[in-house]
């Protein structure tokens, strides 16, 4: 992907989430200039013990996930035609999303990073990690995390 000259690189962390539509959204609606251009990224979840699969079931599960990063590309594409956006969509390899997503900021040296948050407590951030969390301590651009609260 070449970025137009005089254009704004934000790389964009997308998945299947509420939270993920929610950042988005905002960043559509409070933060995105004519200029910018969009890559968003999704970082597929890795299966443990997939050695311990039969080949069909291995089979079973590539093919579900490249039906839902199918999906997902073709929804947030359009959501990015909808509303006039230039842009990219692209799948992140590894294990972690986390260092993925610094990795490629840093790759394709983008401005800054936008992200949702699922809003962890303490003990479950420091129990399930987060990539959020992750991002922000590692990224070397600034990161625009967009937390959406439930309504009471």
């Amino acid at each position: 992907m070449s970025k137009d000259k005089g254009s704004t690189l934000v790389l964009m962390a997308v998945d299947n989430s509420t939270h993920s539509e929610y950042a988005f959204n905002w960043y559509v609606q409070h933060f995105h200039k004519p200029g910018n251009r969009l890559l968003l990224v999704h970082c597929p979840e890795t299966f443990a013990n997939v050695t311990m699969m039969s080949p069909s079931k291995v089979q079973e599960l590539i093919t579900q996930c490249e039906e839902k990063m199918q999906t997902l590309e073709k929804k947030y594409t359009d959501k990015m035609n909808e509303h006039g956006i230039k842009g990219d969509f692209a799948r992140l390899d590894g294990e972690k999303p986390g260092p993925s997503i610094v990795e490629c900021a840093a790759a394709r040296n983008v401005s800054f990073i936008v992200t949702g948050t699922r809003g962890l407590g303490k003990f479950r951030r420091a129990l399930m990690g987060s990539v959020s969390d992750y991002v922000i301590h590692h990224s070397p651009v600034p990161v625009l995390v967009c937390r959406h609260k439930d309504k009471d």
